[in-house]
């Protein structure tokens, strides 16, 4: 393959894994029937626009509901909205919450408190809902939330920690959602975002018993030396905000079903890549840690390949983490991994790869036109060295994008409504043999 064939398929593979977990894939299926009463669609995360709209289409569409008996709203990352009639979609902060998050959990709230006993509640949960519905505990500010976020996401917390602390700090997350639902019907269909699909960590288990406690927020802070606001120390000693467990009537007949996972985009990039006769190699559908770290370890998979005699794709899904130690860069853990595995392959010719986030987004500042990750070659590397610039230098300021936008290397998709965690990809193509035989 050439770098733009090896780059195409790449792109190919990726496309191919988020258009698996768009909510008109998987949401219809699951949608129950309406009852005698009201169906009230409560939506949020960077999935958030496009269930409301295909939830509405369904009620609308296949059940003739009217405005009379179809509502709901839906918090969405700022971008990601989608046009809808009956299901009001509003646009909020992420990943640090922001005032129209704030309202926006406030009006889900109530709406959920005002369903009765013949209404039915369907919350369609995605990555991204933490911070679009913000709802601090009594005695919290947003500004004393936001800081909190900030400083977790800063820390390289991995995403059950983070939203550990949320729950514990929330009057929407942690299972309470469902005692604002109580007593009528709650459904929860739920596009997983996070390693091993944990239903209590998908947007912070607004819908579900929470089996952490609140010395485990006190716990995680500091593991990972988060010094916490007076205030929220405060709200994390009170008894008060201990989250529902397991037996809580607030979950008497509540459904609750994952419809899409990180396994399912996987499985479609994987299809992509066997039948362009590439070999596939799972190196993690669950992937954890610091991404620099991680992405040495699958630089090291790539060089011990050997006696090949086909293209191979080291693929893998997970969540990584940054630890940030530099000042006023700009990116996230695909963009780190693929500066650093562009790095660590720097010898080694014959190769492609792609890390990019599902929801197209990795890092940035919450704009819809961030980069969703990078695309890598050995051309990366030369365009780096033809306008001086030193990789190692861009990681140590924790700059990728600023990389990236200067090598020309930046995955570009806009919101993909949906968020089905990360995708990363390594292509050692054995037909460029003499670059692959250099190194």
């Amino acid at each position: 393959m050439t770098p733009d064939e090896r780059r195409t398929l790449l792109r190919r593979a990726f496309d191919a894994g988020v258009a698996a977990a768009h909510p008109a894939i998987c949401i219809p299926p699951h949608l129950p029937a309406p009852p005698k009463g009201r169906v009230i669609v409560l939506a949020a995360g960077k999935g958030g626009g496009a269930c409301a709209e295909v939830a509405e289409r369904f009620y609308r569409e296949t059940h003739g509901l009217g405005p009379d008996r179809l509502t709901g709203l839906a918090v969405t990352r700022h971008g990601h909205a989608r046009p809808t009639d009956y299901v009001k979609v509003v646009e909020a902060g992420h990943p640090v919450p922001d005032a129209a998050g704030l309202q926006g959990a406030a009006d889900t709230i109530r709406l959920a408190e005002e369903a009765g006993p013949d209404d039915l509640v369907v919350a369609l949960i995605t990555g991204g809902g933490s911070a679009n519905w913000v709802s601090p505990a009594d005695g919290l500010d947003l500004a004393v939330k936001q800081a909190t976020t900030k400083a977790l996401l800063r820390s390289g917390a991995p995403i059950d920690a983070i939203n550990t602390v949320r729950k514990h700090l929330s009057k929407i997350k942690g299972g309470r959602l469902a005692r604002a639902a109580h007593p009528a019907k709650l459904v929860t269909l739920a596009i997983s975002d996070v390693p091993r699909d944990d239903p209590s960590v998908i947007a912070s288990g607004p819908t579900v018993p929470d089996p952490s406690t609140l010395e485990d927020a006190v716990a995680a802070l500091a593991r990972y030396k988060v010094t916490p606001h007076p205030d929220v120390a405060k709200a994390l000693a009170d008894p008060a905000n201990e989250s529902p467990k397991p037996g809580d009537a607030a979950f008497d007949g509540a459904i609750f079903a994952v419809v899409s996972r990180p396994a399912d985009a996987l499985a479609a990039a994987i299809a992509v890549l066997e039948a362009a006769g590439v070999e596939v190699r799972i190196v993690g559908a669950d992937l954890e840690g610091e991404a620099r770290e991680v992405a040495a370890d699958h630089a090291a998979i790539a060089r011990g390949l050997t006696g090949l005699t086909r293209p191979v794709a080291l693929i893998s899904g997970g969540e990584l983490t940054v630890t940030i130690t530099g000042e006023g860069g700009r990116g996230g853990p695909n963009q780190e991994y693929a500066l650093a595995l562009a790095r660590d392959l720097a010898d080694l010719g014959g190769w492609a790869a792609l890390a990019g986030d599902t929801d197209g987004a990795d890092g940035g500042g919450g704009s819809p036109d961030d980069p969703a990750g990078a695309m890598v070659d050995p051309g990366t590397l030369a365009r780096a060295r033809a306008k001086g610039l030193d990789p190692a230098t861009f990681l140590q300021n924790n700059d990728s994008t600023g990389f990236f936008e200067a090598t020309g290397d930046g995955l570009m998709t806009g919101p993909t409504c949906t968020n089905v965690n990360d995708l990363r990809i390594v292509l050692v193509d054995i037909s460029d043999d003499a670059t692959h035989k250099s190194a």
